[in-house]
């Protein structure tokens, strides 16, 4: 079975927070690691209803640096370093030196651990900017007021060997690990190839927009993705000097690209329920919800 990949929804709401929803920042948790995308007002606080120690957090992926977006960092750094934290924390986004820079320069003795900086290129429309046995994460730029990305998560394939069909072959348990190693093994003259012995899983796909108007790259990157965690700000379309996404916009999307699952995030305060974004939606795109403060999913 495939590591469950577990999404904590921590804020949800749009540029003013409201008592129903906060600044916008989601909690991604596969395997050890717990990751970050935006750190919106609050955050700090929401881990704690959460259950999450914010020591936990190993990287935080920032899509743009307005106040709703990135304002939970300096506190969340100031209960880090309060904490005793020594382990870096590694922060992504456009431009994020300069930011970073800024909010450490904000300490009078300086903040007892590391923060690493990692600039996403702004010349390129896609960049892999992180990658470990198990997973890459692609920033994509999209369409805001201000450089901004989105990010994905790509889970690397993974083979499953066949034991039955292995052994007809006369693999060893040794050999079983270096065809799945190499791809393929030769025994007494004669070429074994994974793909006679193993079957294989596709990894899962989640893609997270950030603040954008509707942007072409990040949906044909996303095509057939598990997950797409998407600007809902409003229902329907906006004027065009409003540099976000409705739902009846992105559920058309997210239905020709053949997506598995939209979720609707960063919802507009005009809204007092989810009714009138979700139904925007769904009468397009049926799998779609939309996020509220602390709601969880669980990708198997």
């Amino acid at each position: 079975m495939p590591e469950p990949i577990k999404i904590t929804f921590l804020g949800t709401g749009a540029a003013i927070p409201s008592l129903r929803r906060n600044h916008p920042a989601i909690l991604l948790h596969y395997g050890g690691d717990y990751i970050l995308f935006d750190c919106g007002e609050g955050t700090q606080l929401q881990l704690q209803k959460a259950r999450v120690s914010p020591m936990k957090i190993s990287k935080i992926f920032i899509t743009h640096w307005h106040a709703d977006h990135f304002a939970g960092i300096l506190p969340l750094i100031e209960s880090l370093h309060l904490s005793r934290r020594k382990k870096p924390l590694e922060v992504y986004g456009p431009e994020a030196s300069r930011f970073i820079d800024a909010l450490i320069e904000l300490s009078y003795w300086g903040i007892g651990f590391e923060i690493i900086a990692h600039d996403c290129d702004e010349d390129k429309k896609i960049e892999k900017i992180f990658e470990n046995d198990s997973y890459e994460i692609y920033a994509i730029k999209v369409i805001h007021s201000v450089p901004a990305f989105g990010y994905a998560l790509k889970e690397k394939d993974t083979w499953n060997i066949d034991v039955k069909k292995a052994k007809k072959f006369g693999l060893t348990g040794i050999q079983m690990k270096k065809i799945k190693e190499r791809g393929k093994i030769k025994i007494k003259n004669k070429v074994i190839k994974l793909e006679q012995v193993a079957k294989k899983r596709i990894g899962r796909k989640i893609t997270y927009s950030g603040d954008t108007m509707p942007c072409k790259e990040l949906f044909e990157f996303s095509k057939e993705a598990d997950l797409l965690i998407h600007d809902g700000t409003f229902a329907e379309p906006m004027e065009k000097e409003r540099p976000h996404s409705s739902a009846a916009e992105i559920a058309k999307l997210s239905k020709k690209y053949k997506i598995k699952k939209l979720i609707l995030t960063h919802l507009s305060r005009r809204y007092k329920t989810t009714d009138e974004v979700l139904n925007a939606a769904k009468s397009i795109f049926k799998n779609t919800e939309v996020a509220k403060d602390m709601m969880k999913i669980i990708l198997k």
